[in-house]
């Protein structure tokens, strides 16, 4: 059996577990760890579920609570050398990370962690590094893509990859230029270091999905320039014009933002 939930997604932290019966993983550690903690429990898990941390890259809303996950109970963090160094040069890392706990994973190169295989590939963003996780166990692929400004070909091989897929909706097109952001604020959202808005999403959805895709959960919504339902419609909207029925060919979901999802049975 193979569990997911979602702690948090979006800029007030992001974090995701995912479970098999003998190996636990977290993939980023973005909220504080009492919170961390009480969620967990919330849900029957603990840290002593917990075998390692994946890190996307180094902006706080992904690393908040990392430090405090290594060094005081004991989890070695994956991470590309450039996203260690950035890890530990964020002023929210109070805790920083030794050597000890670091684990260096690079690009395209597979790695095992317990159950799970797992590659990251390139994205594209604003920071030290970023990657996305393609991660296999038992027969299933789940594949994270979440801080994207672009769909590469590395991006469009994990969605064409994934039987179950987390991916970025951050923003509609409409409300980011009408709203208060400043202009240079906006253009950085909008570009390729930036992150994908609802229709680029859906785009990279419909072109990229195949039937092996069982359920997508759309994550890391702007709580300015995004609303849930709204994500939810664009992406349906422009997948059923190319043909792909939410709900039919596969589940589409939006993860919440500061509240937990709930576990999925995957």
């Amino acid at each position: 059996m193979l569990e997911f939930l979602c702690l948090g997604s979006g800029s007030s932290g992001n974090c995701y577990l995912l479970k098999t019966g003998n190996s636990g993983i977290l993939i980023d550690a973005g909220i504080g760890i009492r919170q961390l903690k009480k969620s967990l429990k919330e849900y029957g898990f603990s840290l002593d579920h917990i075998d390692a941390v994946l890190i996307t890259h180094d902006h706080a809303d992904h690393i908040k609570a990392v430090g405090h996950l290594a060094n005081d109970f004991n989890k070695p963090v994956y991470a590309t050398e450039l996203v260690h160094l950035g890890i530990n040069r964020n002023y929210c890392t109070t805790s920083k990370l030794t050597a000890k706990h670091q684990r260096i994973v690079c690009k395209g190169t597979e790695t095992q962690i317990g159950d799970f295989t797992i590659k990251p590939y390139e994205v594209s963003h604003d920071s030290t590094d970023c990657v996305g996780y393609r991660i296999e166990t038992m027969g299933t692929t789940f594949c994270i893509i979440t801080d994207c400004g672009v769909v590469t070909h590395q991006v469009a091989e994990a969605i064409s990859a994934a039987n179950y897929l987390v991916i970025e909706a951050n923003y509609e097109e409409s409300m980011l230029q009408s709203g208060p952001y400043p202009a240079y604020l906006k253009g950085r959202i909008q570009s390729e270091k930036g992150h994908l808005s609802n229709h680029q999403c859906a785009e990279a959805l419909a072109n990229h999905a195949t039937p092996e895709l069982k359920h997508v959960w759309l994550c890391h919504l702007s709580e300015e320039n995004n609303h849930p339902e709204l994500a939810r419609k664009t992406v349906d909207q422009v997948l059923r014009s190319n043909g792909i029925v939410a709900g039919k060919d596969f589940e589409l979901e939006v993860l919440k933002r500061k509240t937990p999802s709930g576990v999925y049975i995957l």
